[in-house]
């Protein structure tokens, strides 16, 4: 499925000008991570911004760096519980595994996997559903993603590495982390998803009736699938893919043919405008079955916080709760929407190659060394 970053959801940029203003700072403190479905729904995967914080230095994004070549026909697939599902490897080292937001895909990296593979292994994977992965026909919900991610490091990565992952994918790594906390040595969030709060159980739902089971809830589900399919149909569009896009990210120069391409062709998937509407209407329904208290609570590694300031639907306010919550957590704020990582990269980037570095390849080759 896959209108991401643009069209389906909201939860990424935003506009103001052609200059890029970014951090300066580093915070070291303790941390915590929200899905908003109204908007998820109507503006497209992609948030925008409006809220500064620390002094920043001028810069402008992706100007010289080295870009993922764009490839129709996908990189490397993995049979996944008989479902196909796209990655992207570039780079030889300690390994660094990329997760996308909400209707994106790997190719959302386009400007870090280059300047990572330099030094580490960089793994970006398609999350089952989005991007190049088959839309497969499931119940989908935030441990699908939990499980997919925790088999790729054992089967294809096969030793500790890193998660790094924006929005949607933020959380995922995170619960991902929580569930293998032996192989994960580390965790970074760029306006990650999640709600705090007390988690939902299904013993709070009540026994529906007759009436609402065989007459109230067919009629629900005929009007939301018109609906929803008519939403599908125009976020899918170029046209509106690219407005949304430019008016989420802070400066829309990267907002380009690469970038909506990307987008466009999985959302012509068979099966793409199903798994829309199963999105829509069954896991943005049920967030609340896990929280970011509880999937904290279960962390052990290193967490970096790399932010967007002028991110309205992920802003600054669930960054600080989370380094407030979580004792082991490094914050670095930019001004940037979103998508930092693909708004101003080059930042990003040396906020990344600087935390693994210094906070955690060194402890994992100490590790090695002493088990030789």
């Amino acid at each position: 499925m896959s209108t991401s970053c643009a069209t389906v959801g909201t939860e990424w940029l935003n506009p103001v000008g052609t200059r890029l203003a970014v951090p300066g700072r580093i915070n070291h403190f303790r941390g915590k991570c929200e899905l908003n479905r109204r908007n998820f729904a109507f503006n497209g995967i992609v948030a925008a911004g409006a809220s500064v914080m620390a002094p920043s230095v001028v810069a402008e994004p992706s100007k010289g760096l080295e870009k993922l070549p764009f490839k129709p026909e996908g990189y490397n697939y993995w049979m996944w519980r008989g479902h196909k599902i796209h990655y992207v490897v570039e780079g030889e080292g300690f390994p660094v595994v990329l997760i996308h937001g909400f209707g994106a895909s790997a190719f959302h990296w386009r400007y870090n996997i280059p300047e990572l593979a330099k030094k580490y292994k960089v793994y970006a994977l398609d999350l089952i559903g989005f991007g190049w992965s088959e839309k497969a026909l499931i119940e989908y919900d935030a441990l699908v993603w939990r499980d997919q991610v925790v088999d790729f490091l054992k089967e294809i990565v096969k030793e500790p590495a890193v998660l790094v992952g924006n929005s949607l994918g933020g959380f995922t790594a995170l619960v991902a982390a929580a569930s293998l906390a032996d192989q994960v040595k580390g965790v970074s969030l760029l306006n990650s998803a999640g709600q705090f709060g007390e988690a939902s159980s299904a013993a709070e739902e009540t026994e529906e009736t007759a009436l609402q089971k065989f007459i109230l809830k067919p009629l629900k589900e005929i009007f939301q699938r018109a609906f929803l399919g008519f939403l599908f149909w125009q976020a899918k569009q170029p046209a509106r893919i690219e407005s949304v896009l430019k008016s989420v990210y802070i400066n829309s120069s990267n907002v380009d043919n690469y970038l909506i391409d990307s987008i466009t062709r999985p959302a012509a998937d068979p099966n793409a405008g199903e798994v829309y509407y199963r999105l829509m209407t069954r896991f943005m329904s049920n967030q609340r079955k896990y929280t970011l208290d509880n999937v904290l609570r279960k962390l052990s590694c290193p967490l970096l916080l790399v932010w967007g300031d002028l991110d309205p639907w992920v802003g600054p306010a669930k960054a600080n709760r989370i380094k407030e919550f979580y004792p082991n957590t490094t914050v670095i704020n930019l001004k940037a929407g979103h998508c930092p990582h693909d708004e101003v990269p080059e930042l990003v980037n040396e906020a990344l190659l600087d935390w693994l570095s210094t906070t955690v390849t060194p402890a994992s080759s100490l590790e090695t060394v002493s088990e030789i």
